[in-house]
C-alpha cells in the first residue's frame, strides 16, 4: 500500500469537517501562491529572456483559458490559425519592447489583425463575426498586454535592462489583491459591483489601495529611479486599473457559467484567475511610465 505523504492536517477524533477543510485549502492556496511568487518574481531578476519564455507559456494557456469563455464553437484547424494569430501578437511585442528586433516589425501586428479577416472569407459557417470578435479581444485582452509585460524591461533612457518597475507591478497588486480581502472579510459591509461580484466591498477596495500605496512607499526606498511621488502615482494606477481588470473577469466567467477560468493554480484557478488584474493594468503602466520617462 502506497504510503500518503499529504499533509495530515485533521488525524484528531471528533474533528470539525468544515474546519480541516479550510485548513487544507489555506495550505494549498499558500503552497501554490509561494510556487507562483518565485517563478514570477525569480524569472524577472534572472533575465528578461527566461521572462520572456515563462510568458509565452502563460500567454498560450490564457489564449486557451479565454476560448473556453467563449460561445463561439471552434474546429481544431481554427484554433490553430488563433493560437498562431495570438502567439505571434505576443512575440512581436515581447522582442520589439526588449529591443531585439526593429520597431518595424509592428507593421506585422496589423497583418495578423487584418488576416484573421481574410481567413474568415472562406468559411461557410455564420459565426464568422463571432469569431471575429473572440480572436480580437482573445490578441488585445491577452496577448498584448503579456507582451507589454516585456517592454516594461525597457523604459526612458537607460542602458539595459531594468526590473523596478515589473517587481513593482507585481507587488503593488498582490498586495492590494491580499489587503483587499482581508480588509473586506473583517470590515466589509457595502458592495462594490454586487451584479458582477458579489463578495467585493467598497471597504476592501479601500483597504488594498492603502495597503498598496505602503508597498509602493517601501519600494520608493529601494528603487530610487521613480520618486516618491511618481511611485505613489503608479501604484493608484495599478490598483485603479487592476480592480477593472477583475471585474472585467468576472463578468466573463460568469456570462460564461463558470467559477474559474481553469485549473493550472491549485486553490487559485488558470491563468486569467491569477493574471486579471495584471493583464488589464499593463497597458496603463506602460504608457504612465514611458510618458515619465520622456
Amino acid at each position: 500500500m502506497a504510503e500518503n505523504n499529504s499533509p495530515q492536517f485533521c488525524n484528531f477524533a471528533f474533528s470539525d469537517n468544515q474546519f480541516c477543510f479550510l485548513l487544507k485549502e489555506i495550505y494549498t492556496r499558500t503552497l501554490t501562491g509561494f510556487v507562483f511568487i518565485v517563478a514570477v518574481i525569480g524569472s524577472v531578476l534572472l533575465h528578461p529572456l527566461v521572462f520572456f519564455i515563462l510568458f509565452s507559456a502563460v500567454t498560450y494557456l490564457g489564449l486557451q483559458e479565454f476560448l473556453k469563455l467563449s460561445p463561439v464553437e471552434s474546429s481544431p484547424q481554427n484554433n490553430r490559425v488563433y493560437f498562431a494569430g495570438g502567439m505571434l501578437v505576443y512575440f512581436l511585442t515581447a522582442l520589439m519592447g526588449l529591443g531585439y528586433i526593429h520597431l518595424q516589425f509592428a507593421y506585422l501586428l496589423l497583418m495578423v489583425f487584418f488576416l484573421v479577416f481574410v481567413f474568415e472569407l472562406f468559411r461557410k459557417d455564420e459565426d464568422s463575426r463571432q469569431r471575429i470578435g473572440t480572436w480580437f479581444t482573445g490578441f488585445v485582452y491577452i496577448a498584448l498586454p503579456f507582451g507589454l509585460m516585456n517592454s516594461l524591461f525597457v523604459t526612458g533612457n537607460l542602458e539595459g535592462f531594468r526590473t523596478d518597475i515589473l517587481i513593482g507591478l507585481f507587488i503593488i497588486i498582490w498586495t492590494s489583491d491580499v489587503f483587499a480581502y482581508l480588509v473586506g472579510s473583517r470590515l466589509g459591509k457595502h458592495k462594490l459591483f454586487e451584479r458582477i461580484s458579489p463578495k467585493k466591498t467598497w471597504e476592501g477596495s479601500l483597504g488594498g489601495l492603502l495597503f498598496a500605496l505602503l508597498a509602493a512607499y517601501i519600494l520608493s526606498l529601494f528603487y530610487t529611479l521613480f520618486s516618491l511621488t511618481e511611485w505613489m502615482i503608479l501604484a493608484v494606477i495599478i490598483v485603479l486599473t487592476g480592480a477593472l481588470g477583475d471585474l472585467i473577469e468576472s463578468m466573463l466567467k460568469r456570462q460564461a457559467g463558470l467559477k474559474d477560468s481553469g485549473t493550472l493554480f491549485p486553490g487559485h484557478g488558470g491563468v486569467l484567475d491569477r493574471f486579471d488584474a495584471v493583464m488589464f493594468a499593463t497597458p496603463f503602466v506602460f504608457v504612465y511610465v514611458n510618458l515619465i520617462s520622456l
